[in-house]
């Protein structure tokens, strides 16, 4: 930012990405009262401009139009410009991202849209060069005929306008499906994951590939159900090549956003919160099933690259780092051979051999880090066995981080989202289940904690936090994932408050989102200056807070016995019954949720202190196996428990011994009192 300038309106804005803009000639507005009722007085239509801070073509559009002052003179001039962070206000991207592929058939970021001064889309794209290129229409030429348009053709583009929100309108209208949901929707998306798996690479399609993290979950409970060997494949094979590609940071852990190339080797390298949340359950699953140490490797890197680089001091997770460093994308990740002669001297070999370092390099003539070989095969040829090669590798490694750390590094975008905070509470609940490295547990509630004392005010959550400023209200994803993460801390520690607070915010759930046919919408009913109001489903680079709720009314209805909450789960569920049949792979997490709702489920419950070796040896070997549709709750007879898990009465301590009892739809099998008879109850 030049702050030789003058600021504009969004000076005062919390967002990284709307500060990024704060110095632009562009007299910028955020959402809200102040530019919408001058667009209104002023009789200009909005130019709306939604983008986050790690976007690439964000900061292109922004350097090449935004930064240029004849652009600039024109906007200020024609039109009310409005910048939004779609992180911040994923309601407005969903209502204007809708329009827009309605009108171009397709969509991103940084999205451009124009609209009347009543909120109603008429005109809209993506990315604009400043003048005519890459077959694209140059965006000077765009602002000037619609202020010409805005002058002498009106009539014309209110009539558009009417007829894109109208339907928007339709678009986001959900009619409850009469089908049967069963076990045939499932099968459906295996099926198409089948159709869909790259066999010779992993993933599905083809580039730019996605890691569909839920999707390799979706097949994980698919393989425990019906014991198809080839989903496990998939799984299996999927999260080795993205492990060993350069979608993954090989030196400091983490996933960036997707590979612009099908074999996971060239990324787009911004690094993303949820990605790291869904991609450490995908991964902690799988070794939950396999035990293959990789899998392990990877959940302990990425999270501990989390801790290292995206926890605020306080306890919150940071959004994102950037993709570009000191103007270029991935500056701060690639290597020439000749930087790591430097820094390895004659070890410099090795180093290359492992991560597949040449002197041509793989990527715009410099390496992206991967590894192409199984390290078994690279370590003889250095004379050495594979775990003195890997613990070489460790400290070579090391040093050329060290190193890395010297660069300029990506932008950081330090906001703190309740919904993410959620995904990434539950990671390292799931990470602490396999590791059981005490640390993770401590994050996980650290960061609760943080939500609770921070960004619940007034009997209600707010989405984000910068700075010791939380603003927003929160959305349904907001509640949905905290939720989730809230019951994952109870399973660990059997700690009631976290438990108690999760009913609470269901409780608020049904109060402020629920649909009288059934789900749930995104926004409160009274959310200011939106032209709709959407239940949207679909599960995409996040699952959908539909999906999460619904699996969040199960697993209540399991602890509890409470069967309002199942009942409210499978009328969510049918309510969007017409979905799942046409599209399954665009819901595999509502399909998770569905999974469980068809069973068969366990509920277990541990009877005894909750100070008790024996009752943790109990949780410990329940968390460590995979068990989707299995919940654990703990029987410590206070009257917390009782009036909360009424489900445990009769199941109790015998002369201060403790008892476990596996129950299936709640039909329990005899008591057991020894961690070897549980291990046999749980095994098949």
């Amino acid at each position: 930012m030049n702050k030789s300038k003058k600021p504009n309106h969004l000076i005062n804005a919390t967002s990284p990405y709307l500060l990024q803009h704060a110095y632009n000639p562009v007299d910028w507005y955020q959402w809200g009262a102040e530019a919408l009722n001058r667009a209104k007085k002023e009789d200009k239509p909005i130019f709306l401009s939604v983008g986050y801070s790690s976007c690439h073509w964000c900061h292109v559009m922004a350097h090449e139009s935004f930064e240029n002052e004849e652009i600039a003179a024109i906007m200020n001039k024609s039109f009310i410009s409005i910048k939004v962070d779609r992180e911040e206000r994923p309601d407005i991207d969903e209502i204007y991202m809708t329009a827009v592929q309605m009108m171009t058939g397709s969509g991103g970021w940084p999205m451009s849209v124009f609209l009347t001064p009543d909120l109603k889309p008429f005109y809209g794209g993506t990315y604009f060069p400043p003048q005519d290129n890459y077959g694209r229409p140059g965006f000077k030429r765009i602002l000037l005929s619609i202020a010409e348009a805005w002058k002498t053709q009106r009539a014309k583009i209110i009539q558009s306008a009417d007829d894109i929100s109208n339907g928007i309108a339709k678009s986001v209208k959900i009619t409850p499906g009469k089908q049967d949901l069963g076990a045939d929707i499932l099968e459906n998306a295996y099926q198409t994951s089948r159709r869909t798996f790259d066999k010779d690479n992993g993933g599905f399609g083809r580039a730019p590939k996605f890691p569909h993290a839920m999707e390799l979950s979706l097949l994980l409970r698919y393989y425990k159900k019906t014991n198809a060997s080839d989903a496990l494949e998939m799984v299996g094979t999927s999260l080795t090549k993205m492990a060993n590609g350069g979608i993954y940071d090989q030196l400091g852990g983490g996933f960036h956003r997707y590979s612009t190339d099908a074999v996971w080797l060239a990324p787009h390298f911004e690094k993303m919160l949820y990605d790291q949340a869904l991609l450490v359950r995908s991964y902690a699953e799988a070794f939950q099933i396999s035990g293959n140490p990789l899998y392990s490797r990877i959940v302990r890197e990425t999270l501990d690259y989390v801790l290292s680089r995206m926890t605020d001091e306080a306890g919150g997770f940071y959004s994102a780092e950037d993709a570009d460093s000191e103007g270029k994308e991935g500056a701060f990740y690639v290597w020439s051979k000749s930087e790591i002669d430097g820094i390895l001297g004659r070890d410099a070999k090795m180093f290359c051999a492992a991560f597949n370092v040449t002197d041509n390099g793989n990527w715009e003539g410099k390496n992206i880090l991967r590894r192409t070989k199984d390290w078994r095969f690279v370590a003889p040829d250095f004379n050495m066995d594979i775990v003195a090669f890997e613990k070489k590798m460790a400290t070579l490694s090391e040093k050329v981080l060290q190193v890395r750390e010297k660069r300029v590094p990506p932008g950081l975008d330090d906001k703190v989202l309740t919904d993410w905070n959620g995904l990434m509470i539950s990671a390292f609940a799931m990470g602490y289940k396999i590791l059981r490295d005490e640390k993770y547990l401590n994050a996980a509630k650290r960061s609760a904690t943080f939500v609770k004392t921070t960004m619940f005010k007034n009997g209600s959550l707010l989405h984000s936090y910068r700075h010791g400023k939380a603003a927003l209200k929160a959305y349904l994803n907001d509640y949905a994932f905290l939720i989730s993460a809230l019951l994952d801390i109870y399973s660990l520690t059997f700690e009631m408050d976290w438990l108690k607070w999760a009913v609470d915010l269901v409780g608020l759930v049904n109060n402020k989102f629920a649909a009288a046919d059934g789900g749930y919408y995104f926004t409160e009913a009274d959310q200011k200056y939106l032209i709709a109001r959407s239940k949207n489903p679909f599960d995409n680079a996040q699952p959908s807070g539909n999906s999460v709720m619904i699996r969040n009314l199960v697993r209540l209805a399991e602890m509890t016995g409470e069967e309002n909450y199942r009942q409210q789960a499978w009328k969510s569920l049918k309510s969007f019954s017409n979905q799942l049949q046409q599209h399954p792979q665009a819901y595999s997490e509502m399909l998770i949720a569905l999974d469980y709702v068809l069973g068969p489920s366990q509920q277990v419950v541990i009877a005894g202190s909750r100070d008790s070796k024996t009752v943790n040896k109990m949780n410990e070997l329940l968390q460590s196996q995979f068990l989707p549709r299995t919940v654990v709750v703990l029987n410590d007879e206070t009257s917390a428990t009782q009036q909360l898990l009424p489900m445990v009465e009769g199941k109790t301590a015998l002369h201060g011994v403790t008892r476990v009892f596996v129950c299936e739809n709640f039909t329990c099998k005899q008591p057991v009192s020894t961690v070897e008879e549980l291990q046999k109850l749980l095994t098949p």
